[in-house]
């Protein structure tokens, strides 16, 4: 099995894994614990199903990405990315419908790992995975909205952002107070205790004091107790949801969307961990160790699972020092749900909505929006793009159009970067220069990717230039990549050229263009090749001395 496909458990336990890093993961765990307890459940109540499926997903498949996954420091677990995703799945399958989707989508994400796709995902432009993930955010906001105010809502309220938010507003005098300062309460303890005791796990501690505030004075608000019926104490039993061919092909692009998300978001949370770290992970593995972890999930009802940047960068912070940490975590979390279980029923879910409100806000990243509205307009209207068509459209959407437009933006950018120019300047260079001036012979030059984008004004100029003496010499050295296309138009200036009597002369030719060239007849019986421009000179002067002998 090639390197790059082995988990980094291996790796660690081939390093040598003593008692002192057992203590400084073990510390790392249970830090990361206290912050995913409150997250997980307040993530998948904002997807639509009940709190135990959150932890579901942080147990089981979190304890899975460490173990299997291609990243020393990962933390996997539901992330709120996929709120929107999952409650989607979940209002057009059910919750059983939603399971298979997550161990397909663990499926798919082994095959990408196995036919080496992690390391494509890099392609995915930058402004894209801001501009989603502050899309993501504005819609979990949004999605909470409705639990911040406690509003009384006849009827199950819209997926849709624009309908969703008319619909609210419609009901914004049946706002709860109670639940409302519960919420501001939460939001405002975990700021302040980021400001002042940013080591303290500030959500976990604003969830405490809000549920015990909401106790002690019989606040009129919602808990998970009232509406779910608490927690249960332990794991379910592993179960496989109900298959048949239509049901599979129903789930499959929900299952598509959750590995390309879960893809993106884990091994961009890999990407953090390796610059906080100085290590770098497995992108092939990681996918797999992921594939793996949504698959358990599915089979133990949890919902999706990815990397989770934020757990991730609080497990390197505490001091992790292998994926024991990750899988210590997960431990934790289980005997958290087993001793604590009683207690989460008094939560209030205005409290957990605070704490998604906070992630929402810590989701957008303003410092990198900012940089890209003044260093591009290009990328400003990709991030834009994004973010609008995630919000008001699909994140599939999103996510497409704005990669498209990103590939359109770079493709214009490379083919303004080719340059064809005439060698005058370059003269001094050469020990025996070939001169423009010579009306028998015309030099010019290609610099840069010569490619499809390029390919046409390239082209148009070439074929100015190439009927307008007896040489034609074309200095290819600086040409480091030729696509078939601009191949094609090459051969047409050459086939123009011969037409005209013109010999054409090819110079500084890097073999895999010359094979390129080649495959599309540009070969000696139609151009001469020259090592460089001092070789094309001596053909062409060997060539007017036997034409002046023949005379």
């Amino acid at each position: 099995m090639p390197t790059r496909l082995v988990p980094k458990t291996v790796s660690v336990l081939k390093e040598g894994y003593g008692l002192s890093r057992l203590k400084a993961d073990t510390i790392a765990g249970l830090t990361v614990a206290i912050v995913a307890l409150p997250l997980s459940m307040a993530i998948a109540i904002a997807c639509g199903v009940s709190p135990d499926r959150g932890l579901y997903a942080a147990i089981i498949g979190g304890f899975f990405v460490s173990l299997f996954g291609g990243s020393r420091h990962q933390i996997g677990g539901p992330a709120g990315a996929f709120i929107v995703l999952v409650a989607a799945s979940v209002e057009r399958h059910g919750v059983d419908g939603l399971m298979l989707a997550v161990i397909l989508s663990g499926l798919i994400m082994i095959a990408a790992g196995y036919l080496r796709l992690g390391a494509y995902i890099r392609f995915i432009p930058y402004p894209v995975t801001v501009g989603f993930t502050a899309g993501i955010a504005i819609i979990i906001f949004a999605s909470q909205l409705s639990a911040i105010l406690g509003l009384d809502l006849p009827e199950k309220e819209p997926g849709p952002f624009a309908d969703k938010i008319a619909y609210l507003a419609r009901f914004v005098g049946t706002t709860n107070v109670a639940a409302l300062a519960i919420a501001i309460g939460t939001i405002a303890l975990i700021i302040a205790l980021r400001k002042v005791r940013p080591g303290w796990p500030g959500m976990l501690i604003a969830v405490a004091v809000a549920t015990l505030a909401a106790t002690l004075l019989n606040l009129p608000v919602e808990t998970i107790g009232s509406q779910f019926g608490g927690l249960p104490r332990g794991l379910q039993a592993p179960a496989v949801p109900t298959l048949s061919l239509e049901k599979v092909i129903s789930v499959l692009p929900d299952a598509f969307a959750f590995a390309l998300l879960g893809s993106i978001e884990s091994l961009l949370s890999a990407v953090v961990a390796d610059g906080m770290t100085g290590r770098r992970h497995r992108s092939n593995m990681e996918l797999i160790g992921q594939g793996i972890a949504n698959i358990a999930s599915g089979l133990f009802g949890g919902i999706s699972v990815t990397g989770t940047i934020a757990r991730t960068a609080t497990n390197v912070r505490a001091g992790a020092t292998s994926p024991f940490s990750g899988m210590l975590h997960a431990l934790f979390l289980l005997v958290f749900m087993l001793v604590a279980a009683p207690l989460a029923r008094f939560i209030p879910l205005a409290a957990l909505s605070g704490v998604l409100a906070v992630v929402a806000w810590s989701m957008v990243e303003k410092p990198a929006i900012r940089a890209l509205f003044r260093s591009s307009r290009g990328d400003a209207v990709i991030l834009t793009v994004t973010l609008l068509l995630v919000v008001f459209r699909d994140l599939t959407e999103g996510i497409v159009a704005g990669f498209a437009l990103g590939a359109v933006l770079f493709i214009d950018r490379m083919g303004r970067n080719v340059a064809v120019s005439p060698y005058d300047d370059y003269n001094a260079k050469s020990e025996h220069p070939i001169v423009n001036t010579d009306p028998d012979t015309i030099v010019y030059r290609i610099s840069g990717a010569f490619f499809f984008g390029a390919a046409s004004t390239v082209g148009s100029v070439l074929d100015r230039i190439a009927d307008r003496a007896k040489n034609f010499v074309l200095d290819l050295s600086d040409v480091s990549y030729m696509d078939s296309s601009a191949a094609n138009v090459l051969e047409s200036t050459v086939r123009r050229a011969r037409a005209r009597n013109v010999r054409v002369f090819l110079t500084g030719v890097a073999p895999p263009v010359k094979a390129i060239l080649v495959a599309h007849h540009i070969d000696e019986d139609h151009v001469t090749y020259s090592a460089d421009l001092d070789a094309a000179a001596a053909l062409i002067a060997a060539g007017a001395d036997r034409a002046d002998e023949n005379h």
